[in-house]
């Protein structure tokens, strides 16, 4: 892993995406880069365009009022950025990385990422944005969006940072499962971890081929890893492994069915991303 992406705004989750981020570059000794992106006016709160609302015959001076107001706005956004993204390389140097770079970017949040991405290894976002109450049951407006529209792997962040040292692996054998392995094998973000594959079956007829042959793979690169089945529906099955077994880090494939089908019946990574209190390395 070379490069890691940390996505940062106001929100309450700001500090732990920091946290996460820097915690995760300091094991790979990657490259971190946190972004922030300026809400363009439309989306923000105060969307009252002044200036259109005055009509024939205002005083000039006044519309040079108007227009100074938008540049002092715009000037405090930038202000407010760079104090976010100063704070986020502070906190990071404070969990052991070691190179930190920023950018602030001004205009949509989904094309700044998906141009951003390009040259990231690793993705890590909060799970709530600064629009959404760190309470609510739904997620952020963004999160589904960023880990639908970009490639690489999204590292969703829990609300609080503690320190990680049991993995659970919900283990399907799909092919964004298999890539997971492959990456964890390869890489060093999970050396001198814990980590536990579970595959939700029925323990009496399912083949154990697949996450044997997985398991051996984590155990040839260096890791302590076991494997488990477990019955039941998968987001219950491993939400409840994930609280028993005291699981710091859960990693599984992202949305492995179609858009029209998660309207129908719901999303297995939604879920567990909104139910789970630790964090979730989602893979594509």
């Amino acid at each position: 892993m070379n490069k890691i992406l940390a996505l940062v705004d106001g929100s309450g989750y700001a500090q732990s995406v920091c946290d996460h981020a820097g915690w995760a570059a300091a094991r790979t000794n990657a490259e971190l880069k946190f972004c922030h992106v300026m809400k363009s006016r439309s989306a923000s709160s105060d969307n009252t365009d002044l200036s259109g609302s005055i009509g024939l015959g205002a005083r000039s001076a006044l519309l040079e009022e108007l227009a100074d107001i938008d540049r002092q706005k715009a000037n405090l956004l930038k202000k407010r950025g760079r104090v976010i993204l100063d704070d986020a390389a502070k906190r990071a140097a404070d969990m052991g990385a070691l190179k930190v770079s920023d950018t602030l970017r001004h205009g949509r949040f989904i094309e700044s990422v998906a141009e951003l991405e390009v040259d990231a290894d690793l993705v890590v976002v909060g799970k709530r944005g600064e629009t959404s109450h760190i309470d609510m049951d739904h997620l952020g407006s963004n999160l589904e969006r960023v880990v639908r529209s970009i490639k690489k792997p999204v590292l969703v962040a829990s609300r609080q940072f503690r320190e990680i040292k049991r993995v659970l692996i919900a283990f399907d054998g799909g092919q964004s499962v298999r890539k997971a392995i492959e990456h964890i094998v390869t890489g060093s973000i999970l050396q001198g971890l814990e980590v536990q594959l579970v595959q939700v079956a029925d323990k009496k007829s399912a083949s154990t081929a697949a996450i044997e042959q997985a398991c051996a793979a984590l155990q040839s690169s260096g890791l302590s890893a076991s494997y488990s089945l477990v019955a039941g529906q998968p987001e219950h099955a491993i939400g409840t492994t994930v609280e028993t077994d005291g699981i710091d880090l859960l990693i599984m494939g992202a949305y492995g069915h179609s858009r029209i089908r998660n309207l129908i019946i719901g999303s297995t990574t939604t879920q567990m991303v909104q139910n789970c209190k630790v964090p979730i390395l989602l893979f594509r």
